[in-house]
C-alpha cells in the first residue's frame, strides 16, 4: 500500500486515475529503442486506486519491492507535480508491504482489494468501481489491455468461483494491511470544494497550501468551522497535520 503523504488526495480527476494505470503499465511493458519487448520489472495481480492511497498485488521479478514502489512514485509525482503547479514529495517515504506465503491468503488479498471501495462507502458493488482491477477479471476493462496476470489467476480458480468470492464482504481481519481509520466527516469531499469555490474562490483544494501563509490558516480555519474534519482537510489541501491541527 501507498499513500498520499499527510493523506493527501494523489487523484484529483479522472486523468490522473488513468495516468497513474499508464505508470503501472510502465513497469510491466517495456521496450528496448529498437521497439523489442524486454522482460518486466514486476506481475501485478490486482490493483486499487483510492483517492489518497492504492493496493497492489504483486509479484518480484527483475526488481524489487522497494524498486518498483520508487520508480512508480516518482514517475506518477512528476506528472502529479507539472500538472497542479506544486513541489515536494507526493507520497510517504514508506510504503506498508508485507509477503503472501500461501494461495488461501493470496486469493484474501485479491478479494480485500477489490473489495476496497464497497467497503469505504464509494460504491455498493466491486464491479461499480472503475478504477481497480476487477473489471479486467470480468472482461468489462476499457483501458487498453489489461495490467494484471488475470490468466494466471484463473487457472488456479473458476471466473465463477472467483467472482463469487469477491463479491462476497470482507469480514474484519487484522492481518491485512489498511489505511489507518479516522471518524467519517460529516461533511463530503465535494461539499469541501464547492465551499472553496464559492467562499474562496478556490478551484482546487490543493492550491490552499500555495497561498501567503495569514491567508492560508483564515481559509483553513473557515473551512474548518464550515464542518470539514482534520484529517479530511490534510488529505484534500496537502498542509501538513501539525499545521492544521495547531490552528
Amino acid at each position: 500500500m501507498l499513500r498520499g503523504i499527510n493523506r493527501q488526495d494523489i487523484f484529483e480527476d479522472e486523468e490522473d486515475y488513468r495516468q497513474m494505470v499508464t505508470c503501472l503499465r510502465s513497469l510491466t511493458e517495456r521496450y528496448d529503442e529498437n521497439g523489442h519487448l524486454l522482460q518486466p520489472l514486476c506481475t501485478f495481480y490486482a490493483y486499487c486506486l483510492m483517492s489518497n492511497h492504492i493496493h497492489l498485488l504483486m509479484r518480484e521479478r527483475e526488481d524489487t519491492v522497494s524498486e518498483v514502489v520508487k520508480k512508480l512514485g516518482i514517475t506518477y509525482a512528476h506528472y502529479f507535480n507539472k500538472k497542479y503547479r506544486r513541489n515536494g514529495h507526493l507520497f510517504q517515504d514508506r510504503f506498508r508491504s508485507e509477503p503472501v506465503d500461501s494461495m488461501e491468503y493470496f486469493f484474501m488479498l485479491l478479494r480485500y482489494i477489490h473489495q476496497n471501495p464497497v467497503k469505504s462507502g464509494i460504491v455498493e458493488t466491486v464491479e461499480a468501481y472503475p478504477w481497480s482491477s476487477w473489471n479486467e477479471y470480468t472482461g468489462q476493462y476499457v483501458l487498453g489491455n489489461a495490467l494484471c496476470a488475470v490468466s494466471t489467476v484463473l487457472s488456479r480458480i473458476d471466473r465463477q468461483d472467483l467472482m463469487e468470492w469477491v463479491g462476497t464482504p470482507v469480514d474484519e481481519h487484522n492481518d491485512i494491511i489498511d489505511i489507518d481509520t479516522e471518524e467519517r466527516p460529516s461533511l463530503s469531499d465535494d461539499d469541501i470544494r464547492t465551499f472553496l469555490l464559492n467562499t474562496h474562490g478556490i478551484a482546487n483544494p490543493l492550491m490552499v497550501q500555495s497561498l501567503e501563509k495569514v491567508r492560508r490558516n483564515y481559509v483553513l480555519k473557515s473551512v474548518k468551522d464550515f464542518g470539514a474534519g482534520i484529517r479530511q482537510l490534510v488529505r484534500l489541501t496537502g498542509v501538513s497535520f501539525g499545521v492544521i491541527q495547531k490552528l
